[in-house]
């Protein structure tokens, strides 16, 4: 089952089916549920959550080209944050400007910035980072909307340090990207007029991407961020205005996946067939995890529901990760992402003296052979009944990372609401952040001794 009329992405739900899979449900069986998912979307858009607000008001993006001039005079931009305040900028950045980008000279960048995210505090991966950059010709640019989380402000004191220490005004070369009236950033650049980006109230970190939060990176690296806004408007129109739900990939997909978590398919596998994508598994395992992994639902109930993502690149994982997928607990859901057309080409040679059992090979090219590894593993998980279905990029830009991204951004609060849960909170992270602070020294009022301290310890 492939969607059909225009668009930039192509979804094929093929091989979920009793059709093809020779178990499972049937494509009629599946669309009895269609009215629960079509009831739970417009209540989704109904709703008007911020990531799909700012699209219809422009405001992030307006604010961050409002700095376009300022940013130009930087060669780098390192990105100080996590989780949700990371993810984006990498997963735009590798997928829009590929793995060289860094490693190119000014010249041939064509003066647009190098781009490098610091979200760990790692102390190795925080050297090879600081160690690649010349401080006089970097902004850093600190994400945090709290202003308070632990990992970005360690790395913020630090930096802010080797800035004063090459006698470098950290003013200059600091931008805050965080709350627009509260928390500790907002304090400081209050007090050192120090340049700001408001994340908006509305919208939660792993939401971010077509925020303040990741525009300003990708713009600084050349990004086209209003073909990128447009790429997710003409998306969220085309989800959202769908007038057959059965033609509708977002419906299919979230009747798709409801139903395997009803079915105790607890593991969501993101298997791109494109190293550029391959980050975009990452921004996904965020926003499925945190979003829908949730222990009570709207009514109280204790529910601890959720689907757990993973991430496997193709045709590496294929050697590590694909007998398990195929002879394993059939307790997974597996979706592949295709790239029909890539930006470079590898010709495999057309020798006569190639062995025999090398020939298939001669004459073909690096495209065509990934592609046919997507297939042909495709194809063996249907043999063993392993419901699997395929995103397909025809190429990959602006326009249908946009499309991408906010498919999986309504995707993600469609299945909320199906569930019955808050996609847009995550009480489990918080109550590991207050833990951190507790254990560096800090006072949190609902975090007593026994929580922190183990019962028993058995160290050997």
């Amino acid at each position: 089952m492939s969607t059909r009329g225009e668009q930039v992405l192509k979804f094929d739900f093929s091989n979920c089916f009793k059709e093809n899979l020779g178990t499972g449900i049937t494509v009629s069986e599946l669309l009895t549920d269609v009215n629960a998912v079509t009831h739970s979307l417009n209540y989704v858009v109904e709703s008007s959550p911020g990531f799909l607000r700012i699209l219809k008001t422009n405001e992030s993006l307006n604010e961050v080209k409002s700095l376009e001039k300022w940013i130009q005079k930087f060669d780098t931009i390192v990105v100080i944050g996590i989780g949700g305040s990371a993810l984006g900028n990498r997963a735009l950045h590798s997928a829009l400007k590929g793995f060289s980008w860094n490693d190119l000279s000014n010249k041939q960048r064509e003066g647009k910035a190098r781009v490098f995210v610091l979200d760990n505090v790692d102390p190795e991966s925080f050297k090879v980072i600081t160690d690649k950059i010349d401080f006089k010709n970097t902004l850093f640019n600190v994400i945090s909307k709290s202003g308070s989380t632990v990992e970005t402000m360690a790395n913020y004191l630090v930096i802010r340090q080797m800035l004063e220490n090459r006698g470098i005004p950290p003013k200059e070369h600091l931008l805050f990207t965080t709350d627009s009236k509260k928390g500790a950033l907002r304090e400081i650049a209050n007090k050192e007029d120090i340049k700001t980006l408001n994340i908006p109230h509305d919208v939660g970190g792993r939401f971010s991407v077509l925020t303040q939060v990741a525009l300003l990176s990708a713009m600084a690296e050349g990004i086209n961020i209003e073909d990128l806004y447009k790429g997710a408007k003409k998306a969220m129109r085309k989800y959202i205005s769908c007038e057959k739900p059965e033609e509708n990939p977002l419906v299919v997909a979230a009747l798709l996946f409801y139903r395997s978590i009803k079915e105790n398919k607890n593991i969501s596998v993101m298997m791109p067939y494109s190293e550029r994508l391959y980050n975009f598994a990452d921004w996904y395992r965020q926003l499925w995890a945190e979003s829908l992994g949730k222990r009570y639902d709207l009514d109280g109930r204790k529910v601890n529901i959720g689907q757990t993502p993973v991430k496997a690149l193709g045709a590496i994982d294929q050697h590590s990760q694909i007998q398990l997928y195929n002879e394993g607990p059939n307790d997974k859901i597996i979706t592949f992402i295709k790239v029909n057309t890539f930006s470079n080409e590898v010709k495999l040679p057309d020798y006569i003296n190639i062995p025999d059992e090398l020939q298939y090979l001669g004459d073909s090219d690096f495209s065509s052979l990934i592609k046919r590894e997507l297939e042909g593993t495709a194809a063996a998980l249907t043999n063993n009944g392993v419901q699997n279905m395929t995103v397909i990029f025809d190429k990959i830009n602006e326009s249908s990372t946009g499309d991408f991204i906010m498919f999986y951004e309504l995707l993600t609060a469609v299945m909320g609401k199906l569930l019955n849960i808050d996609p847009y909170n995550q009480p489990g992270v918080e109550l590991g952040k207050k833990i951190t602070r507790v254990l560096m020294g800090k006072e949190e009022e609902d975090i007593s001794e026994k929580i922190v301290k183990a019962k028993r310890r058995y160290l050997l």
